[in-house]
């Protein structure tokens, strides 16, 4: 097994020296792997939020099993929310232009969309804490609130979504290689 892994750490080095022959050939490997983060980062945030929405599933059929089906229609709101958050954020097309495309990346524009990223990280958090809250209201005169603001905060994800999307169709990031026209 070690063998197995000196091989492979050893291939690494080579095309990391290979890497640094060829000019500007780095920048294409570091927009793959940006790719790669920006992929990893969505099924990361997709499971997460799959994981609170079974959560709020969970609180309807509760609310249905206490007899308080007029309750289940204003969650049922923030249900769709987050199930819709849920599949743009699985279908998403890369985040990052393809390995040869000339495009050249702003810090500025990945910053911002590092930004966003940040922000639907965040928005787990409190989605989270508002599913708690609205578990621990069911029955109280706090309920109501509570679900607005998991209605709110659902929202808030497709909105953040939506935004972190055209700031990567607008940056050039999310665009397509250049096509060369046949001579």
């Amino acid at each position: 097994m070690s063998d197995m892994y000196d091989r492979v750490t050893e291939e690494r080095d080579f095309f990391k020296k290979l890497l640094s022959k060829l000019p500007g050939f780095k920048g294409y490997v570091e927009r793959e792997t940006r790719r790669s983060s920006d992929k990893l980062l969505r099924e990361t945030l997709a499971e997460k939020f799959e994981t609170e929405w079974q959560r709020i599933s969970s609180i309807q059929k509760d609310l249905i099993n206490q007899g308080m089906i007029e309750s289940v229609d204003d969650i049922e709101s923030a249900s769709l929310k987050i199930r819709q958050f849920i599949d743009r954020v699985k279908t998403a097309s890369y985040g990052y232009a393809g390995i040869f495309d000339a495009i050249k990346v702003d810090e500025n524009e990945l910053y911002e969309i590092y930004r966003y990223d940040l922000s639907l990280l965040n928005l787990l958090d409190e989605v989270g804490r508002a599913i708690d809250n609205l578990e621990s209201s069911i029955g109280t005169d706090g309920f109501p609130a509570a679900t607005r603001n998991l209605v709110k905060l659902s929202q808030q994800c497709v909105d953040a979504f939506d935004a972190r999307v055209e700031v990567i169709k607008n940056s050039g990031l999310g665009s397509p290689a250049p096509t060369t026209p046949e001579p």
